[in-house]
């Protein structure tokens, strides 16, 4: 198999390691031009992805913010060949699947929208590893959802990677659920822990500050994009949470004990439901 990695950053990296190590050849490349070499010399890219070897490839992931995706396929919509399937890996899908199911429709390739649920606070090519999405699910949005042969061309392409299984939806619903399962959580856990108190908390939390903290660790730059590319969908979620929390807070300015008991009653049911 013939791979193109475009972005060798934590999930470029890991993608092309994964493949790597799985025995295929492995393209790169990244505007970062020093990262590009250095994957090359160690060994985890056989070349540069460019106009040569770009008309080789059976898939192409491309593993950048989103924007970058958008003006990736843009500017190389042309190069892309047929029988290819060019893969973005970004954490929203309106925007770029939009972008590419309509250049993918206009000059004849397979472009298939995908988001791997894996990753870590740390970022770059350095924290990379080939095992980053094993038993990890990945949510695709396909261009059509009847077709046998596309799903199973992706299972065959995704080996490598070693994925628990693929979660197959629409642009909008992947965006309004991540919303609530990801982007919400790192925007509450990013608030919680500006508190003046965060500052004198060693030695009284028996894991629950960690928990709570641990995806306040963020690259800005990259969920700057991704926050405002699903701002409605956040709103929401941040405007949901915000009612609740005054719920909490008003029962305890009223000392209704009773109210405060309901509402916890509430948060644990709904726990036990979810998962």
């Amino acid at each position: 198999m013939f791979v193109g990695i475009v972005g060798l950053g934590l999930i470029g990296g890991s993608l092309a390691k994964a493949y790597k190590e799985a025995g295929h050849t492995v393209y790169g490349f990244d505007t970062d031009q020093s990262i590009a070499n250095y994957a090359q010399l160690s060994g985890v890219i056989d070349a540069a992805l460019d106009e040569q070897t770009i008309s080789r490839c059976n898939i192409i992931h491309i593993a950048t913010y989103p924007d970058a995706a958008v003006d990736y396929m843009t500017a190389h919509a042309s190069q892309f060949p047929d029988g290819c399937i060019v893969m973005d890996d970004c954490g929203t899908k309106r925007k770029v699947c939009q972008a590419g199911f309509e250049l993918a429709a206009k000059h004849h390739y397979t472009y298939v929208g995908a988001h791997p649920m894996a990753g870590t606070k740390f970022s770059g090519f350095k924290y990379s590893r080939a095992t980053m999405f094993a038993g990890a699910p990945m949510i695709i949005v396909p261009p059509t959802f009847d077709d046998i042969n596309l799903y199973d061309r992706l299972k065959q392409l995704l080996e490598p990677l070693q994925l628990k299984n693929l979660v197959f939806t629409t642009a909008d619903d992947h965006d309004q659920m991540i919303a609530f399962t990801s982007q919400l959580a790192h925007v509450v856990s990013n608030a919680y822990v500006k508190s003046p108190a965060a500052q004198r908390q060693k030695g009284y939390s028996a894991g629950s500050f960690r928990d709570m903290t641990r995806v306040a660790w963020l690259n800005e730059q990259m969920w700057t994009e991704l926050f405002l590319e699903n701002k409605d969908n956040l709103i929401n979620e941040i405007t949901t949470i915000i009612d609740n929390l005054t719920q909490y807070r008003d029962a305890m300015q009223a000392d209704d004990a009773d109210k405060l008991c309901d509402l916890l009653r509430e948060g644990r049911i709904a726990k036990e439901q979810c998962g």
